[in-house]
């Protein structure tokens, strides 16, 4: 009893301290960056613009300078993801993903339950190295088409590749967004992500991938002749330009590679990925007339997505304004108080509430507004080494929590939106029915994880 009303008074005073030294501040921070979550989850407003519009309200009322406004933007991360985009909108043109897609189909000889586990392995695969958005914009078309060879419905498919695309995405630093932001934000290396995130990541693939195939898998079945036609494609058309090809394989390999020995090379991820992105574009345009080089390198930038930058940098500034204002420290306390300096306890905490929220939010804002306040629980929990499960837990929670419904994830709406222009309808309640227990079967198994290997 004792021990909770200590926990009581100490809620107050972190509290009635932020706001009796944050006043104004402390309200309009809060107001500002509840208004634009708002405005995100009900997406009236695209989120690029609610986010700058935020942004602007933050330094226009003085939360933040315009100089600490600059400084709170996270450069390396915007320059990690602008050079994955580019990467990947060069690599696209030369056929390399169509042609995986055709390949994985064919080496489980057309079955078509073999063919839900193929894309799921390899759409998770892509999107540990690719953000998950780009793949599912790329997978799903193939996907129409082989369902249609195979006069299949393309619902169980999508359903599996959407799935996959958000565990896969979880498991490296380049994977996802939200794993940028801690890597970025905590120094941790793409190393460390493997090392802790990818063993529980693969065995949660494979429990998705093995019960997907008994919710839908074992149902499926093609005709022998339309097996045949899948099997007579010949998967190197799909191969635009072989040099392009060879060019993008060299590039993300090496691009990779470097980002495993960042450490050792003192480089930021945002270095390695926009040389990277830069070399690819100088040995695509190499063969080509020089008349024609401009047109190239604006075709990649146009396929940058934007908004997500845009959205990013404006979120930023958003964060940085609440932090100013002291509202992460009070949201800090609480959390602290409920965890009683309990690492464990602490860990698990983070875990269901990111899965929780991620599934209703976009995990980006919410990741971005967790980091300084877990950084802030640091001191309370042993410091760094204390620490690490925490960021651990909040990656596994964002990650997976993106599958519990249709719009966790941005790569779940985007297959939704290529689905329904192919005249097949995403419904948010089926989508969430037969979604949200898997996602929480995986948030069991990694909260079993966290405790096992770290405590």
């Amino acid at each position: 009893m004792l021990g909770r009303d200590q926990g009581h008074f100490r809620r107050a005073e972190v509290t009635s301290a932020a706001i009796s030294t944050g006043g104004f501040q402390f309200v309009a921070a809060g107001a500002i960056l509840a208004g634009a979550y708002a405005l995100i989850v009900f997406e009236h407003i695209n989120r690029a613009v609610v986010a700058l519009l935020g942004a602007g309200l933050v330094v226009i009322l003085g939360l933040l300078s315009q100089g600490d406004a600059i400084r709170s933007i996270d450069f390396n991360t915007l320059g990690l993801l602008a050079g994955m985009m580019l990467i990947v909108s060069v690599a696209m043109k030369s056929g390399l993903f169509s042609y995986l897609a055709i390949r994985a189909a064919q080496m489980v000889r057309a079955s078509p339950a073999g063919i839900l586990a193929a894309f799921a392995l390899v759409t998770a695969i892509l999107s540990a190295f690719v953000n998950n958005v780009t793949i599912i914009s790329l997978t799903v078309p193939v996907t129409f088409i082989l369902c249609g060879e195979l006069r299949l419905s393309v619902y169980p498919f999508l359903m599996v590749e959407i799935l996959a695309s958000n565990i896969g995405g979880t498991a490296t630093l380049i994977g996802d967004p939200p794993n940028i932001l801690i890597g970025t934000a905590t120094g941790l290396s793409f190393n460390a992500f493997a090392m802790n995130l990818a063993p529980i990541i693969l065995f949660i693939l494979g429990l998705q991938i093995a019960a997907c195939h008994f919710i839908w898998g074992i149902k499926l079945s093609a005709a022998p002749h339309d097996r045949a036609r899948i099997m007579n494609i010949k998967a190197s058309e799909a191969i635009e330009d072989r040099y392009l090809l060879l060019c993008s394989v060299a590039i993300i390999v090496s691009v990779v590679s470097a980002l495993v020995v960042s450490d050792t090379l003192r480089l930021e991820p945002a270095t390695i990925a926009v040389f990277g992105a830069a070399l690819l574009l100088l040995l695509r345009n190499l063969p080509h007339a020089r008349e024609t080089h401009g047109e190239n390198v604006a075709q990649a930038f146009g396929d940058v997505d934007w908004t997500t930058l845009f959205f990013l940098t404006g979120l930023f500034v958003m964060i940085g304004g609440i932090a100013h204002a002291g509202v992460l420290k009070v949201l800090g306390g609480f959390l602290l108080a409920a965890a009683g300096h309990d690492s464990r306890l602490a860990a698990s905490l983070v875990l269901w509430l990111s899965a929780a929220l991620s599934s209703i939010v976009d995990n980006v804002p919410y990741v971005a507004a967790m980091i300084p306040l877990l950084k802030g629980l640091g001191p309370s929990l042993g410091g760094g080494h204390g620490l690490a499960p925490i960021w651990w837990s909040l990656a596994l929670g964002a990650g997976l929590g993106g599958n519990g419904t249709l719009i966790g994830a941005s790569a779940n709406l985007t297959a939704a939106a290529l689905a329904e222009r192919n005249g097949v309808r995403f419904s948010f309640l089926a989508f969430t029915l037969a979604a949200l227990p898997l996602m929480l079967a995986s948030i069991v198994v990694a909260n079993l994880y966290i405790a096992w290997r770290y405590f």
